[in-house]
């Protein structure tokens, strides 16, 4: 999604643009194993949230920078990068509905960040399994007649 920002938008702080620039980076820092910039771009002002697959809600900034340091040692820790992203600002908040595209699939993802020190930074991550291919779900399934 391409967004020219306005320069009402530009004098109220960071764009669209730069929410989804934003977004990348963090995949980016995932995929890469790159601790130092995934700790930068979670907010560090406010309380942070992250529901991984599987994983109860993790709350608070040490808990999840803690479970991303434990995701990235691990070798069997996918790729990961998004696809499809679409950013929304509502005032000082941005949320990036998104693909995560894996290496053993594609999880539904939701990231929210806000305007922290003139920067979007990350407060809210989640990531659930798509039941149903999004070509597929497209196609209605057929009906079945009840007796």
């Amino acid at each position: 999604m391409t967004t020219r920002p306005t320069s009402e938008s530009l004098a109220a702080g960071p764009s669209l643009d730069d929410a989804l620039a934003a977004n990348r980076a963090f995949y980016h820092a995932f995929s890469s194993r790159d601790l130092a910039t995934m700790e930068s771009i979670w907010a560090r002002g406010v309380p942070v949230l992250c529901i991984h697959p599987g994983w109860p809600p993790l709350m608070e900034r040490a808990a999840v920078l803690s479970s991303w340091r434990d995701i990235m040692k691990n070798p069997a820790s996918p790729n990961a990068y998004s696809r499809n992203d679409r950013a929304f600002l509502y005032g000082k908040t941005a949320i990036v509905v998104c693909e995560e595209v894996l290496d053993g699939g594609v999880l539904a993802a939701t990231n929210i960040f806000i305007e922290e020190l003139g920067s979007w930074r990350l407060i809210h991550h989640q990531a659930s399994p798509i039941a149903v291919q999004i070509k597929e779900a497209e196609t209605p399934p057929p009906r079945h007649q009840l007796h």
